[in-house]
């Protein structure tokens, strides 16, 4: 039954990707780095796996940052990984700083243009005290005196809040319309205006630089009655980063637009364009599409 459910989440898969990267295109070399979290990392990142390899375009290596005495999952590359081997890392990693020097080449490597990098929903809560790593987000999880707020007017025109103003980082927890803002970007191309993602927590009130920063899609939160982004970029230097508060569970993974806008992402970050399709089962501006639960 195992072994069936699996075929059928990747048969669903593959019928979504209406049109896949070309044959003879080289795969892209992806690193997923995990370890400490304050969610369920174990859960989460070998569902991301999946689905960014069965698109098709992307072979994943995951490097696990393990509290000491802790030991990695088998298969896991040693960490401080070398970042040399790869085009894109993703983050789903919110724990420990990583070693001085380690985060001296990711940023030198991202700066320059050689790494992309994407991260997703609570990965912008950690290193708040690493400037490098908050210019190249834009905007994480952090109190009110940390850096600006940015939001959207009900006209779409950004709007900052100055430090020290408002409130710091929350939450609230329910389905949510997502409303793409740039229909020219090649991450949000294609997609519909609107579409509905999966029940989700939707982060509100985030802080950052917000340097280089350009607003691809947000969602309205009851809680602050404002149009929080939900999709952005960073140029960081050369380099591209993409970052999405989508994803605190393999529910809200499942989702179709999380999937997809983690595709295009990550094919973005890593190669400055995007050749993966709109699935023709994306969700609509009044209806979620999800891939099937996986029985166990």
């Amino acid at each position: 039954m195992r072994r069936f459910s699996k075929l059928i989440v990747a048969a669903a898969v593959t019928a979504c990707l209406a049109s896949p990267a070309a044959a003879d295109d080289a795969k892209i070399r992806v690193l997923i780095i995990d370890g400490q979290h304050n969610h369920n990392w174990k859960q989460t990142t070998p569902y991301l796996r999946k689905v960014l390899e069965q698109s098709g375009r992307f072979t994943v290596d995951v490097s696990s940052n393990v509290k000491p005495g802790e030991k990695a999952p088998e298969g896991a590359v040693a960490f401080p990984p070398d970042l040399s081997k790869y085009d894109v890392v993703v983050s789903n990693y919110n724990g420990a700083a990583w070693p001085a020097e380690f985060q001296k080449d990711f940023e030198a490597r991202v700066r320059e243009g050689k790494l992309g990098f994407v991260l997703f929903h609570a990965a912008n809560n950690c290193f708040g005290s690493w400037p490098e790593f908050n210019k190249m987000i834009g905007l994480g999880w952090r109190d009110s005196k940390f850096g600006e707020r940015v939001y959207l007017d009900d006209d779409g025109k950004e709007v900052r809040v100055p430090k020290g103003e408002g409130k710091g980082t929350g939450e609230t927890n329910h389905p949510y319309a997502v409303v793409v803002r740039d229909s020219n970007h090649p991450i949000t191309k294609g997609m519909p205006k609107e579409w509905m993602h999966a029940k989700d927590q939707l982060m509100h009130n985030l802080r950052g630089p917000a340097e280089g920063m350009k607003v691809l899609a947000t969602a309205y939160c009851p809680a602050t009655k404002t149009n929080e982004p939900i999709v952005w970029t960073v140029d960081y230097g050369k380099g591209r980063v993409v970052h999405t508060p989508m994803g605190h569970d393999v529910f809200a993974m499942s989702c179709i637009g999380f999937a997809t806008t983690m595709w295009r992402g990550t094919e973005w970050a890593a190669t400055g364009k995007v050749t993966l399709a709109v699935p023709e089962n994306f969700p609509t501006a009044d209806k979620t599409s999800q891939f099937p639960a996986e029985k166990k």
